[in-house]
């Protein structure tokens, strides 16, 4: 399986990518109707790597805070061959790290879980 709670995900320690328990949960859900969604991640990893907050229509920032932005981004899921998936990450500047919040399919949800947001503006 591509992720579990207590294993990293392959490119986590080379990436400085992690994960919600909530956003692994989604993601097993989503990846056995969406295939390519595991490699559709990789590219967007690739993305963010070199442009934190991306660039483009695609990418949203929904907060803004000294050390953490929370990004939106429309994911280009090849399965879908549309960008009807969505990624919350928060990226932390001062450590050039990544948490991945919440991944949902359009189609099915409209909006992001801001108390999700909240909650973890709130831990930090």
């Amino acid at each position: 399986m591509f992720f579990t709670d207590r294993k990293k995900h392959r490119y986590e320690s080379m990436s400085h990518f992690s994960y919600l328990p909530e956003f692994v949960k989604e993601l097993k859900k989503l990846i056995k109707k969406y295939r390519s969604l595991e490699q559709d991640l990789r590219e967007l990893e690739q993305i963010i790597t070199k442009v934190p907050t991306g660039v483009g229509k695609n990418f949203t920032i929904i907060h803004r805070h000294k050390q953490v932005e929370i990004v939106k981004t429309r994911l280009a899921c090849a399965s879908l061959k549309a960008r009807s998936m969505r990624v919350i990450y928060a990226y932390h500047q001062d450590l050039s790290i990544f948490k991945y919040m919440e991944l949902y399919f359009k189609g099915k949800k409209e909006n992001e879980d801001r108390q999700r947001i909240k909650e973890y503006l709130k831990n930090f």
